[in-house]
């Protein structure tokens, strides 16, 4: 039996919303397991599905960059949200983006490429910033999306400048139609996924282990009810369908026009850009998402400060 700690119903506590003698339990039922110990809470409707990702906090731009077909998204952490605002930080950001629409996208290829400002490598030119700067930075994540025919529309939300931002969402658009109309519904349906954070394209695409375990789930909740298996697995199976509809792209409500779909909205502009639309791809980069960082006591730091 594994020993449940003060620290670890604290972590619950943060992740679910719950209360600490729920999250002592749910941790006792589930032998310690964190995401199992998630899964009762919210079986037993104390835990909402929203707050299993817990806190992220890391500093940092998002950037984005275009040419062509191609467009791509970087994320570069700092330390602190001071550096991130500073000129030079920003401009690293700009350049790295750039450097990464020579590359596939791949963090690996893009810290590898060449970084025209300093004739090294992006990895190495970060290095020689940090001494520069003073401060820790890292290429955390990258990608890339590319049609032959259609536009790659991007979005970024809370814009510190020109293509850089703390949220930057990409979304391919393959169509032979106007390039103007292509734009514009492109960028709408960006918007869209910096506010919903679709788990898929198409209901179909939605990871088959998120799915199961979202099944796992209902059924636990129905049979709380103490109905007949029966009826039981009706009530999951709407649950799912509603799940589904929720969860991917194009059958989500469309927040321009919560009246339509996001794939009847881009049904509709196939007649303003005179060919058929298919959305191919969505990349979607929250700055700091899934990383997690000790809260200091600013008042302790400056006292350690002071004594040293």
């Amino acid at each position: 039996m594994t020993e449940i700690t003060a620290a670890m119903v604290k972590e619950l506590r943060e992740k679910s919303g719950a209360g600490m003698m729920d999250c002592k339990k749910a941790l006792a039922e589930t032998n310690g397991d964190m995401e199992a110990a998630i899964d009762w809470l919210r079986a037993k409707g104390i835990a909402k599905a929203d707050k299993k990702s817990g806190r992220t906090a890391a500093e940092g731009l998002v950037g984005i960059a275009t040419i062509g077909h191609k467009a791509v998204v970087v994320e570069v952490n700092s330390e602190t949200d001071f550096v991130a605002r500073n000129d030079a930080f920003q401009d690293i950001v700009r350049g790295i983006a750039q450097v990464a629409l020579t590359t596939d996208g791949t963090v690996e290829a893009v810290a590898s490429a060449n970084y025209p400002a300093t004739g090294k490598s992006v990895s190495d030119s970060l290095k020689d910033a940090i001494a520069t700067i003073g401060e820790n930075m890292t290429l955390r994540r990258s990608a890339a999306l590319e049609v032959e025919h259609g536009v790659v529309a991007t979005y970024i939300h809370n814009a510190a400048g020109d293509g850089i931002g703390k949220l930057g969402v990409l979304v391919a658009l393959k169509s032979v139609g106007d390039k103007e109309v292509l734009n514009s519904v492109g960028r709408q349906v960006a918007m869209h996924i910096a506010a919903t954070n679709p788990l898929a394209i198409r209901s179909e695409e939605v990871d088959a282990a998120v799915a199961e375990r979202e099944r796992n789930v209902f059924i636990e909740q129905a049979r709380e009810s103490g109905k007949p298996e029966a009826i039981i697995e009706k009530m999951v199976e709407g649950r799912m369908r509603k799940f589904f509809e929720e969860v991917a792209l194009l059958s989500q409500a469309f927040v321009v026009n919560p009246d339509i779909t996001v794939g009847q909205a881009v049904k509709d502009a196939e007649k303003l850009a005179g060919a058929e639309i298919e959305v191919t791809g969505m990349v979607r980069l929250l700055l700091g998402e899934g990383v997690e960082k000790e809260e200091s006591d600013f008042a302790a730091e400056v006292a350690a400060a002071a004594k040293g």
